[in-house]
């Protein structure tokens, strides 16, 4: 498995979009799509908390792609997430990603560098202009050869697709 970036409201500015404003040319109800994802996060036992805002995504990615590199891509990633979505913390702001790079055994130095070189904007560049070559609109996309499924999935839904796929349970 291969995290990929994707670029989810790259025009977000640093300080972050209230969701309202996310959303407000959809004819959505924030309210009750925060209370349906909260709801959803509680029947998977997973933590979920009161995020008001969105925020720009891009460094995060940055240096989850240099986390990939020294193998600690899936540790960086899970962080970003819960920071993310349980404690609603700004992941567009370097100390709170310097942060979260100390918290996975990662040198504050080095992601201090590789952030203010952007060693790391290329390979971001590249997934994402694969995200759109192969019509990827939303996160999370799960693909395997030409197949492809949209959407948080239950385990057994996964299962099915890897199968599917010749992905034997050994490979996994």
């Amino acid at each position: 498995m291969r995290w990929r970036a994707f670029p989810l409201h790259p025009d977000t500015p640093e300080e972050g979009l209230s969701l309202e404003k996310l959303f407000a040319n959809y004819p959505v109800d924030v309210n009750q799509i925060m209370q349906q994802l909260k709801s959803k996060a509680e029947e998977l036992g997973l933590p979920f908390g009161e995020r008001k805002k969105t925020y720009n995504s891009r460094l995060a990615q940055e240096l989850g792609s240099w986390a990939e590199s020294k193998n600690r891509g899936d540790a960086f990633n899970m962080a970003v997430f819960k920071t993310y979505f349980v404690d609603g913390k700004n992941i567009a702001k370097i100390p709170v990603l310097l942060d979260l790079t100390v918290s996975v055994g990662l040198p504050r130095e080095e992601a201090e560098i590789v952030l203010s070189t952007r060693t790391f904007k290329d390979p971001v560049d590249e997934d994402w202009a694969i995200s759109k070559a192969r019509g990827i609109t939303a996160v999370p996309t799960f693909v395997i050869n030409q197949d492809k499924i949209v959407g948080a999935q239950p385990y057994e839904t996964l299962e099915k697709f890897m199968a599917a796929n010749g992905v034997s349970k050994k490979d996994r």
